[in-house]
């Protein structure tokens, strides 16, 4: 029996997928694996921010509609993509190993967010982003972009387009190590919910598939991604909302960083938050309770 596995069609979805086919194989190597690539109302509407379409459901409803109708068996998400609520009959079956976290500040000869000219645009369809970088460079002119990694980069080349931002995840998968720009440390600038990290999304009474998918979890990356997971929840985060945060896992105890800002930078409200690991996601519900109550109604 051959199990399908589904994902988007954009080439990192794609690279991602066999990425996750090539764990799975070398964990089951008399099984088969088939990768279902589909078009989602993501990729079809680029005119318009997810803000204004529908956000973050816009890359998965298709395929996990696929998984709820059994045309596929598992499906491979950037759990960054995915909702905090799944629907009735699925679950994250499973979290890779986290790649690197960081946000990649794109542009020639930029060697700092400081080094970026006063004025200069900066052309990004993520609220995250823009609002963290109003919040530190004000003088920036934010323009809206999106489109793949390949049209991101293809519009710096043609300097279509001054600066821009792409996870550094995202590079490495694609294994372009050649992109103008730096690394962003965690400390400076936040990256998104879950960043990073693929996720394997799969029918909830599938034991058959669990039990496959078993090998390629990570603990630590799933008791992270579990704990900034139930801190966007707990804010009822959603594309509308310039939400960020970063969890790591140090032996027994969990450090989760949460950030929110307005969408033009003008206000932020940040909180640290250290725990038990094993009490990772009340201890993201807590934090996203405490952030609500410390910036004031009307803030998100």
């Amino acid at each position: 029996m051959t199990l399908r596995i589904g994902t988007r069609k954009s080439p990192l979805a794609l690279a991602q997928a066999e990425e996750v086919r090539a764990k799975l194989l070398e964990a089951w190597p008399d099984r088969r694996f088939e990768i279902v690539p589909m078009m989602t109302s993501g990729d079809t509407f680029l005119d318009r921010p997810l803000a204004e379409i529908g956000g973050k459901g816009l890359f998965t409803k298709e395929i996990e509609a696929a998984l709820l109708k059994r045309e596929i068996d598992m499906a491979v998400h950037s759990i960054k993509d995915m909702q905090t609520n799944l629907p009735d009959g699925l679950t994250l079956g499973c979290v890779l190993e986290r790649e690197d976290p960081r946000d990649v500040l794109v542009g020639q000869g930029v060697t700092s967010l400081a080094d970026m000219p006063k004025g200069a645009t900066f052309s990004t369809s993520s609220l995250r982003r823009s609002a963290q970088l109003l919040m530190l460079r004000p003088d920036l002119k934010i323009i809206p972009l999106r489109g793949s990694v390949q049209t991101r980069l293809g519009k710096i080349e043609k300097d279509e387009v001054q600066f821009t931002m792409l996870a550094r995840a995202g590079l490495n998968r694609l294994q372009l190590w050649d992109v103008p720009g730096i690394s962003l440390s965690t400390d400076e600038f936040l990256p998104a919910i879950a960043q990073g990290a693929l996720g394997i999304e799969c029918r909830d009474q599938d034991s058959d598939v669990l039990d496959l998918l078993s090998p390629l979890a990570d603990i630590e990356s799933e008791t992270a991604i579990l704990c900034e997971r139930a801190f966007l929840r707990a804010l009822d985060g959603s594309c509308h909302t310039p939400i960020a945060g970063y969890a790591t896992v140090d032996g027994n105890q969990v450090h989760l960083r949460g950030l929110i800002v307005r969408p033009d930078g003008s206000a932020h409200h940040g909180i640290n938050k250290i725990g038990e690991a094993k009490d990772a996601e009340s201890i993201g519900e807590s934090a996203g309770r405490e952030l609500l109550e410390i910036a004031g109604k009307g803030f998100i």
